[in-house]
């Protein structure tokens, strides 16, 4: 049924008059995102301005960051020397000034040994404390004597004992001698005389 008062004529269309119920009031035009970050839009004329850092930059602590950076570069400067300076002196400890002999001096029990025991001859080496090592060996009068013998002296220590064990067989009387001659780190000689007696 139609109505009697709709318009007549060829512009009727009910399309067109019925097209406010499908599309809703009139709205302003919508605007395009600039630019799509992740998940979020952002609208608005024109290019987006920066974000904004995260925390305050400014002149005074740029500068404040350099001079931390010059005073680390110190604080490992002067740990550098002082671990280079340890190291020297460590270095001439180790490879400095020789080993210095101050006195050598041989001793024994001066009754001599019991009947077919041993003779403990001493020879006391007295040193300047520096680390090092003495070359040595042992003559005895009998015409025989020792191969070369080393003792390392460790640093700090201003004595070192040698000994010799000079051992006695049988019956009778010998008057004995025993001498020590340093090698190295320098050439010395020092000597004890005592005599074996065994009567039968």
């Amino acid at each position: 049924m139609s109505d009697p008062h709709a318009p007549q004529g060829d512009d009727y269309s009910a399309t067109v008059l019925g097209s406010h119920w499908f599309s809703g009031p009139p709205v302003a035009a919508e605007v395009a995102p600039d630019r799509v970050e992740g998940s979020v839009l952002r609208f608005g004329p024109g290019v987006t301005a920066a974000m904004p850092a995260p925390f305050p930059v400014s002149a005074t602590a740029v500068r404040g960051a350099r001079r931390r950076r010059g005073a680390g570069l110190r604080r490992y400067t002067l740990a550098a020397v002082v671990l280079l300076a340890v190291l020297a002196y460590l270095g001439w400890q180790r490879y400095g000034p020789a080993l210095v002999v101050r006195d050598v001096a041989v001793t024994t029990d001066p009754g001599g040994p019991a009947c077919n025991a041993a003779a403990d001859v001493v020879a006391v080496v007295r040193t300047d404390g520096r680390p090092g090592t003495l070359t040595y060996r042992w003559l005895r009068s009998d015409g025989t004597h020792s191969e070369r013998l080393t003792e390392r002296v460790p640093r700090g220590q201003r004595e070192a004992r040698l000994h010799l064990l000079w051992t006695f067989r049988g019956a009778g009387t010998y008057p004995a001698k025993a001498e020590l001659e340093l090698l190295s780190p320098e050439r010395r000689t020092a000597a004890v005389e005592f005599t074996y007696r065994c009567r039968p």
